[in-house]
């Protein structure tokens, strides 16, 4: 089986189905299957052969998903860069993987102009948009409108590369985590097996975005003739008019965006029934955060532990998201689930050996679809791998007794002050269980003695008082006096990624600037 066979099934057996509603425009299967097609067409008649690179630079929009089919039908791989990145950094990217076609959003298309010449290999470059194509360029829909619709049928094997995605990026550049077409379906096969069964009666509200954990569930639905609602933005208010309207089952988020749906003024009154399955990943959810989101959408929460190389990787069930669990219960609450089905987890230390349990160290995880390696760059690949071909996750965590997977950091994260190990996001979910406190990112900053020392930067919630005192002495009170930070700054809003991440580096780099942090520990 590969994508191209899946797609041309579903466009004949579901063919009267809505494939994509956005923004008011339909598009059936039978209809995703010819605009791809037309595509993937157009594509080859720039010159673009099986395993060549073809960039998209959007948001989620109406085409965002018969680009990605059309990638499948004509065997080109699709390489989704970031409408966050900077134009250098996507030029960077452009050029490392070679890429011979770009498809970008018109509003994107006039900065990037000017040096788009630089990239010599770089055959056709399509707009997005209602407006004429620029100069140089193709129109998206002229480029359609004038290529055949017959389905290609183009050979595909299982080693041949199906999609690269870029790392964040939060040091140095980001790097291409590719996956073949064989790891992709095994990628897209492994959330049934913690999920609820997808049918074509499911709807997706996709409210991340499709170059990010969005994709989790794209080829899922595709393949039962399901329906997908790509959001060009996230929208709270938006949000739950979608799912009341078209009854939507699935979705997926990151927790900032959970919390702005609970804070909206229409939250208890919405009728969010009809989800079965609302996972969220990214980044660790505040467990006041968590709380509110049992009550308000009920049993179809699925917490996803997951990154780019290795996904997904445990799950925390509807059935473990209980409040009135006993001690044991609520302890598994604060963790990310247990391994899915075919995934193997090991906890290692610096020489990849495994640690004992409840011990902390890095997360090693094997998985079918585990990527197949760093675009161009097989030193990254080993560094990454360990014999058995599990991947180093760069996650700092323990397994307890019941399998259940606790992360303490990222390793380039931690913390060394004074020769102790301290972990932000253990200090973050102090800061966050206090009611004063919306947002909070931790970091190490320069000490003359210790060599670094933790300080808040801190979001305060909406007419809280909550002073720097206060958030010393109960980071202290929880986690004790060498743990606890030691400075707070407050600030009306957090840096995030277009993946609803903290910036930490971001935050952190004006602290360095000139100066190395410290890397080791005890």
């Amino acid at each position: 089986m590969d994508f191209a066979t899946i797609i041309r099934k579903s466009g004949q057996y579901y063919r009267e189905n809505t494939a994509v509603l956005f923004e008011g425009r339909t598009l059936t299967y039978g209809g995703l299957l010819e605009r791809a097609s037309r595509l993937a067409n157009a594509l080859a008649s720039f010159g673009l052969a099986p395993g060549d690179r073809v960039a998209v630079l959007a948001d989620n929009r109406f085409e965002t998903v018969e680009i990605s089919v059309a990638c499948a039908l004509g065997n080109t791989p699709v390489a989704t860069l970031y409408t966050y990145y900077s134009n250098d950094t996507n030029l960077f990217l452009l050029e490392h993987i070679d890429a011979r076609a770009l498809i970008v959003d018109e509003a994107l298309y006039p900065a990037l102009a000017g040096i788009l010449p630089k990239l010599r290999n770089l055959t056709a470059v399509v707009v997005l948009g209602d407006g004429p194509p620029p100069a140089g360029a193709h129109g998206y829909d002229e480029l359609l409108a004038r290529s055949p619709a017959e389905v290609p049928q183009v050979p595909v094997s299982g080693d041949d590369v199906h999609i690269i995605r870029f790392s964040s990026g939060t040091t140095g550049r980001p790097k291409g985590i590719y996956h073949s077409v064989d790891r992709w379906l095994a990628y897209s096969s492994e959330w049934r097996w913690m999920t609820p069964r997808l049918t074509e009666r499911d709807t997706y509200v996709v409210a991340v975005s499709l170059a990010h954990l969005g994709v989790a569930y794209l080829w899922g639905m595709l393949a039962v003739g399901a329906r997908i609602i790509p959001m060009r933005r996230f929208d709270a208010a938006e949000f739950g008019d979608l799912v009341e309207t078209h009854r939507a089952t699935y979705t997926a988020m990151v927790p900032t965006m959970i919390q702005k749906v609970l804070d909206t003024p229409e939250a208890a009154r919405r009728d969010y029934s009809t989800l079965r399955c609302l996972t969220y990943a990214g980044s660790p959810i505040a467990e006041k955060t968590l709380r509110r989101a049992i009550d308000l959408f009920g049993p179809c929460l699925h917490q996803m532990y997951a990154q780019s190389e290795v996904a997904p990787v445990t799950m925390l069930l509807p059935h473990e998201h209980r409040l009135d669990g006993g001690e044991r219960n609520q302890r598994h609450l604060r963790s990310v689930g247990r391994p899915s089905a075919h995934v193997k987890l090991t906890v290692v230390d610096d020489e990849g050996r495994p640690v004992p349990q409840g011990e902390i160290g890095e997360i090693a995880a094997w998985s079918p679809g585990r990527m197949s390696g760093v675009w161009g760059d097989p030193t990254a690949t080993a560094a990454r791998l360990l014999p058995d071909g599990s991947v180093l996750t760069r996650d700092m965590g323990y397994v307890d007794e019941d399998g259940y997977v606790f992360l303490k950091d990222r390793k380039d994260d931690m913390i060394i002050s004074g020769g102790y190990n301290i972990w932000p996001v253990e200090l973050e979910a102090v800061l966050l269980s206090h009611p004063g406190v919306r947002a909070a990112c931790v970091i190490g900053v320069p000490h003359d003695v210790w060599g670094e020392t933790p300080k808040a930067v801190v979001v305060r919630a909406s007419g809280a008082e909550v002073t720097e005192e206060d958030l010393i002495a109960l980071t202290g009170d929880r986690l004790g006096r060498v743990k606890r930070v030691t400075s707070v700054d407050f600030v009306d809003t957090l840096p995030v990624s277009g993946a609803g991440k903290i910036l930490r580096s971001e935050i952190r780099g004006p602290f360095w600037a000139g100066r190395d942090s410290l890397v080791g520990g005890v």
